[in-house]
């Protein structure tokens, strides 16, 4: 599968302990490249950066991972393992929209949403869900068509709607999936007083081939209250932070005469030049 959108978990101190963790925990998992700050890992052909610092904040569960399991027998052997040292958010047990769901918080601080279905409720393992809380409840949709015109070959896959009596008002988005770029995210809104919202203990990196890709994302995400960060990082107008790097960006940090002096460069950025960090 290709990864053009992946997401980066901040997990201070135990990216390795956390790599070892999950690759166990859900099985089909490979860890990858790796340095003092950061560990790749591949679960079921999808990629996660895990980052031992650098934001300000740790993960919450406005963003948190929907995981698609085939069978109660599949769904039961994550949750277990997730239950170590882990938090439940809501137990897991029959709903209306599967017969064996829950969502749990992990040690590490990253949520996830186990779900009972079928292949063909989405072709991909892991989606990232976003819920829209406090101050950006019921902005879901607003966002999911702004994301959609940003990236192509991105689409609004399906919008429901909270019905009357189901705790939530009836304009918000109660389970929405699109695909940015064919890598499917999901959303919902939430008006509850949950006391997180979205920050940058997750971020959503993108992968570009060109310096014109960059600035083009660049461009729109930090667009209408949107702003720069550093180091390729920024935050849109919703309050998701984004990770917008080149593809050779692993290369060019692992140059083992050159990488040191890039990684200066990089540091001193805010939007990546590629010209800039390859000429270093």
């Amino acid at each position: 599968m290709k990864n053009f959108i992946y997401p980066c978990l901040t997990i201070r101190g135990k990216i390795t302990e956390a790599a070892e963790f999950y690759t166990q925990t859900f099985g089909e998992g490979k860890i990858g490249a790796s340095n003092q700050w950061v560990v790749e890992i591949e679960l079921s052909g999808q990629k996660f950066m895990l980052l031992t610092d650098g934001p300000a904040n740790d993960p919450n569960p406005a963003i948190s991972f929907m995981v698609m399991c085939e069978s109660a027998e599949e769904t039961e052997k994550y949750w277990n393992k997730l239950q170590d040292g882990g938090k439940v958010m809501m137990a897991l047990d029959a709903y209306p929209w599967s017969p064996k769901y829950g969502w749990i918080e992990d040690k590490y601080g990253v949520s996830w949403q186990l779900y009972t279905g079928t292949k063909e409720d989405t072709y991909q393992k892991f989606c990232p869900t976003l819920m829209f809380t406090g101050d950006k409840a019921g902005q879901a949709e607003t966002a999911l068509k702004f994301y959609t015109s940003v990236f192509p070959n991105s689409e609004i896959e399906g919008v429901l709607k909270y019905a009357e009596g189901e705790g939530d008002r009836t304009d918000f988005v109660k389970h929405a999936q699109f695909k940015l770029n064919d890598t499917v995210l999901m959303a919902m809104d939430s008006s509850a007083d949950h006391r997180f919202g979205f920050n940058d203990g997750i971020s959503l990196m993108v992968s570009c081939d060109t310096q014109e890709e960059i600035d083009s994302y660049w461009t729109q995400l930090t667009s209408n209250g949107g702003f720069e960060v550093a180091c390729g990082w920024l935050t849109d107008q919703f309050g998701i932070s984004w990770q917008i790097i080149p593809k050779s960006i692993g290369k060019l940090m692992s140059d083992p005469e050159r990488g040191p002096q890039r990684m200066q460069v990089m540091m001193g950025m805010k939007k990546l030049i590629i010209k800039e960090l390859e000429e270093a």
